[in-house]
Formats: structure tokens, sequence, C-alpha cells
């Protein structure tokens, strides 16, 4: 990170309203203690997944793109309904 972005920081620190400094304190030990064990960092450093679709993961592709133009949908609610969720 160069000097000016932590200078940048540092000016968005001093700017918080003093209400919002913990969070940001708890956020910054969040980002310093988590960060590359996250799963967003893991995540990031996993390989590429690069084995090839297979003709039936086409199909399945395919054939959701379909039902979407088509408006064969579920809305998030339903769905919760229909699996007894809501």
């Amino acid at each position: 990170m160069s000097t000016s972005e932590k200078e940048r920081l540092h000016r968005l620190i001093d700017g918080l309203p003093a209400s919002e400094l913990r969070a940001a304190e708890r956020f910054l030990e969040y980002l310093q203690h988590v960060g590359s064990a996250s799963l967003y960092g893991q995540l990031m450093a996993a390989t590429l997944d690069d084995e090839p679709e297979t003709p039936e993961e086409a199909d399945a592709v395919r054939e959701g793109l379909a039902d979407i133009r088509t408006g064969r949908t579920v809305s998030h609610e339903e769905l919760k309904r229909e699996l007894d969720l809501a």
C-alpha cells in the first residue's frame, strides 16, 4: 500500500463522526486479523476450476436460461413458503 493510500485512509478515519469510531475500529481489526484467512481470501487464492463443462451441465444451463426467458421462475418469497421457511 502506498503512502498516499494510507494517508487517504487516515483522512477518512479523521473525518468519521465520534459515534462511528468504534465500528471503524472493529472493522479494521477484523480486516487485520481475518484478512487472508477469510472465506473471501481463501476463494480468491483457490485454483481455478478448469474442468470442462459436461454436456449435461451445458444442457442444464440452457434449460435454466430458457425457464428465465419464459417466466418459469419462482420468487424467493414463494420458495420460502414452499419450503415452509416463511
